[in-house]
C-alpha cells in the first residue's frame, strides 16, 4: 500500500469498484455501479494508529472495508471484505506483504485476525477451558508480525462482510476453483492499487485456509501473467482429503489419525506407561502407524492372529482403549468414536479442533459427542471481539453482521473437470508444481498435537509424495491443537517461528 499520508485519496481508490487485473473494466464502469441502486458504494474505514510488535515500535495505516470485484464488462460481481495493516511512512521496497485468511470452507478471517497476527486480540482462557460470557478482553498484540510484514485479511464472498452483488449468485464463488480464482483477483487489485506488485509476498491461511493457499497459489503462478511469491505459510494444513477422508474402504485414515490419538492420551494421562514428554511417543505412534499398523490395515480380513494380537495391544497402548473396544472395531477407531470413548469413564468427551478441551454430554452412553467443546469454547470471544473492534477502533460503519462461520454450499469440490483430479482431491500438486518452478518459493507448516480436525501426520504424509522439494518445506510444532495460538506460549511460539520465516526470505 502506498504512504497514505492522505487518508481520503487511499479511500478514493477503494471507492471506486476494482477491476480484474487481466481485463480492464469499459469506461463507463464506475457510473453503471452508481447507476444500480441495488449495489451501493463500496464501504470503506481508513485509520492510523501505533504499536510495538515484535519488540520494534510501529506506526500503522489501518483499511477495513470492501473492494469489488468486477466481470469482463466491469459490473461488480462481488464485495470482498478485508482489512490491511500497513506501515506509515515512505513505502520500503523490501517490504513484504502477508495475505492470509482462515478455511471452513466458510470461516472468516477473524480467527487469525483475532487470535494470531493482527494487532489487537482477544484473550481466552489458554489452559483449554471455557471462554464463558462477556465482556471479553481485546488486547495489544505485540506478537502480530507487523515489524516484518505488512498484512491484508482476506474474507471469501460468504464469509465476514463479503457477499456477492448484484444479480450475481454467491454459489458463482462457492468451489475450489472459483473460490481460489476470486481471492486471486482481489490479490492482484490490491497489489495494483498499492504499488506492491514488487514486494516480497507471502500468502498463508489456516485449515480449509491452507487448501485455499493452494488453490491460489495455481490460479497466481499457474499461468503466464505469474504473481509469484516468497511463501507459504500453512497452519494446521488439510491438502490430501483422498487419504484422509473417514469412508469405509480407506485405511489411510486410521493410519494418519493414529499420531494424533496417541498425543491426545497422552496429554489426558491415558496411558499405561506414559512418559514425559509427548514428542518421542507420538514419534513412536509414527513409525507404529506406518509401519506395522499400516501393513495390518492393508491385509483386511487377512490378517491373522497371533499379528492381530499383537497388533491390538499396540494400538492399545498408543490410544489409551482397551483391548476390548478395539477388537469390537475391528483395530478401526474413527475419530468420532475416540472422542467419546477415551474418557468415558470420567464422563467426558475430547474436542475435535483442540483435543486438550473436554466436554460433557448429555448422557455417556452414545458413540458420538453432542458437540465439539474446542469450538463452543471459544466462538463466543471471537465473535464479539471482531465486531467490537471493526466498529471501534477501525470506525468501521457496516449495516450488517460479521459472519464467523457461514454456510456456503454446496460447495464444489471439482479442481477445474479433470476427471483423475477429481477421483482423488489432492491439493498438494499445486503446491509442489509452483516450488518446482519458482526457485525462491519456500513453505512453513504449522501443526498442533491435539488436532484432529486436520492431524499433523496428514500434513507430513501429503507433503512428503514424489515431486515436492523438501528441502524448502519446514515443519513446527505446537502444544495444542488447531488454533494452536489459543494457548499464550504457542502464540509466541508461533508468532517467533513465522517472523524467522519471513526474514530468512529476505534477499
Amino acid at each position: 500500500m502506498k504512504s497514505l499520508f492522505v487518508a481520503a485519496a487511499l479511500a478514493a481508490l477503494f471507492l471506486a469498484p476494482a477491476a480484474l487485473a487481466q481485463d480492464a473494466p469499459k469506461p463507463d464502469a464506475k457510473a453503471e455501479a452508481k447507476a444500480d441502486p441495488a449495489i451501493p458504494p463500496a464501504t470503506v474505514s481508513v485509520t492510523n494508529h501505533s504499536g510495538r510488535f515484535g519488540g520494534v515500535a510501529i506506526d500503522y495505516v489501518a483499511t477495513t472495508g470492501e473492494t469489488y470485484l468486477t466481470d469482463k464488462d466491469g459490473k461488480p460481481t462481488a464485495a470482498i471484505f478485508s482489512t490491511s495493516y500497513v506501515k506509515a511512512g515512505k513505502p520500503d521496497p523490501n517490504r513484504p506483504v502477508t495475505f492470509l485468511f482462515n478455511g471452513g470452507p466458510g470461516s472468516g478471517s477473524v480467527w487469525l485476525h483475532m487470535g494470531a497476527f493482527g494487532p489487537k486480540r482477544v484473550v481466552v482462557p489458554s489452559d483449554a477451558k471455557d471462554d464463558a460470557a462477556p465482556p471479553y478482553p481485546i488486547v495489544d498484540n505485540p506478537m502480530s508480525l507487523l515489524d516484518v510484514t505488512d498484512i491484508v485479511f482476506i474474507d471469501p464472498v460468504g464469509t465476514g462482510f463479503s457477499k456477492a452483488l448484484g444479480k450475481t449468485e454467491p454459489k458463482e464463488f462457492w468451489g475450489l476453483t472459483a473460490d481460489a480464482r476470486s481471492v486471486a483477483q482481489f490479490i492482484r487489485i490490491w497489489l495494483r492499487e498499492n504499488g506492491r506488485w514488487n514486494s516480497p509476498k507471502y500468502l498463508g491461511g489456516e485449515s480449509y485456509g491452507t487448501t485455499r493457499s493452494a488453490t491460489v497459489v495455481n490460479q497466481l503462478e499457474g499461468a503466464y501473467n505469474d504473481v509469484s511469491l516468497n511463501g507459504i505459510i500453512l497452519i494446521s494444513t488439510i491438502l490430501d482429503f483422498g487419504a484422509q477422508a473417514d469412508v469405509q474402504g480407506n485405511e489411510m485414515s486410521y493410519v494418519v489419525t493414529l499420531p494424533s490419538m496417541a498425543a491426545t492420551a497422552w496429554y489426558h494421562n491415558k496411558l499405561a506407561d506414559r512418559p514425559a514428554t509427548v514428542e518421542p511417543f507420538v514419534q513412536q505412534a509414527r513409525e507404529f502407524a506406518a509401519g506395522e499398523y499400516a501393513s495390518a490395515l492393508l491385509k483386511g480380513n487377512r490378517l491373522k492372529d497371533p499379528e492381530r494380537a499383537a497388533v491390538r495391544a499396540k494400538l492399545a497402548r498408543f490410544t489409551g482403549l482397551s483391548e476390548t473396544f478395539l477388537d469390537h472395531a475391528d483395530l478401526r477407531v474413527t475419530t468420532g468414536r475416540f472422542y467419546k470413548e477415551l474418557l468415558r469413564d470420567r464422563g467426558l468427551t475430547v474436542g475435535r479442533l483442540d483435543s486438550r478441551y473436554t466436554g460433557v454430554d448429555y448422557d455417556s452412553a452414545g458413540e458420538q459427542p453432542d458437540n465439539d467443546p474446542s469450538f463452543y469454547g471459544i466462538d463466543g470471544a471471537y465473535t464479539a471481539a471482531i465486531n467490537a473492534y471493526v466498529r471501534g477502533d477501525l470506525k468501521l460503519k457496516m449495516d450488517r453482521e460479521y459472519v464467523t462461520i457461514g454456510p456456503v454450499g454446496p460447495w464444489d469440490w471439482r479442481l477445474g473437470g479433470d476427471r483423475d483430479l477429481d477421483a482423488y482431491l489432492n491439493v498438494t500438486p499445486y503446491i509442489a508444481k509452483a516450488m518446482r518452478e519458482n526457485s525462491s518459493l519456500r513453505v512453513f507448516v504449522g501443526q498442533g498435537w491435539y488436532d484432529f480436525a486436520t492431524p499433523f501426520f496428514g500434513a507430513e504424509y501429503a507433503l512428503s509424495r514424489t515431486g515436492v522439494p523438501a528441502d524448502r518445506i519446514s515443519f513446527h510444532y505446537y502444544d495444542a491443537g488447531h488454533m494452536m495460538y489459543v494457548r499464550d506460549a504457542d502464540l509466541a511460539k508461533l508468532s517467533t517461528d513465522i517472523r524467522a520465516f519471513i526474514r530468512a526470505g529476505a534477499k
